[in-house]
């Protein structure tokens, strides 16, 4: 069951998946798909993963596009886990964003793991705006409301469970990571809390969206 967000106006969509669709232009955003993490893990000597965290996420990603028929696809940065990750993309994978992209604009922003454009279709922009929206990779300070971002990978505990989740209050609205391999950092962490107002809320995903408040911060 998916989750209504009122924000600035406009009416937005939290997917049980992490995704977040506007209707009313027919965009779906999604953040911090780090693609390619296994690879960069053994790559740089680290753990030996199940190299199947791409494979997964395109086809969650391709289950919401079927699901939701978005005109647009905004990827909010740190789509790839680092710039080599996605050239070591394998054909199978590349195959599938490429139909993913067909038919639909596609727009892949800058984020801090993958700060340069990469050859795999789409356009490559460092923020996007478009209505009373501001979409970009990592929140700023003081900004008009307004703001869509990820970075954080927000996570709420609630009732013993802790689930990823977006942080939204009236000027800006945090995405969860949608990578299958991501972490993620708790709703109370200063740097995350901080950011948000004392009303702000919490849309858990899972099978189902779960709206919670957030703690006020200590």
């Amino acid at each position: 069951m998916n989750g209504e967000i009122p924000f600035c106006g406009e009416t937005l969509t939290a997917l049980p998946s992490g995704a977040l669709f506007w209707q009313a232009e027919g965009l779906l955003t999604v953040s911090d798909l780090h693609l390619g993490k296994s690879e960069r893990i053994a790559r740089l000597g680290g753990a030996l993963l199940p190299p199947y965290d791409t494979e997964d996420t395109l086809m969650r990603l391709a289950g919401d596009i079927e699901m939701m028929r978005p005109k647009t696809v905004l990827c909010l940065g740190d789509s790839f886990d680092d710039l080599e990750a996605a050239e070591a993309l394998s054909e199978a994978n590349r195959a599938l964003i490429t139909r993913l992209q067909a038919g639909r604009r596609w727009l892949w922003l800058e984020g801090n793991h993958d700060p340069g454009p990469i050859d795999l279709g789409g356009s490559h922009l460092a923020a996007y705006q478009a209505g009373p929206f501001t979409f970009r990779h990592i929140a700023e300070v003081g900004t008009a409301p307004g703001e869509i971002s990820g970075h954080y990978h927000p996570k709420a505990r609630v009732a013993r469970m802790r689930r990823p989740c977006f942080m939204v209050d009236a000027t800006r609205a945090i995405l969860p990571a949608y990578g299958a391999y991501t972490g993620g950092l708790d709703w109370m962490a200063p740097e995350l809390r901080g950011l948000f107002a004392d009303e702000a809320l919490a849309y858990l995903t899972g099978p189902r969206v779960l709206t919670v408040p957030v703690p006020r911060a200590a």
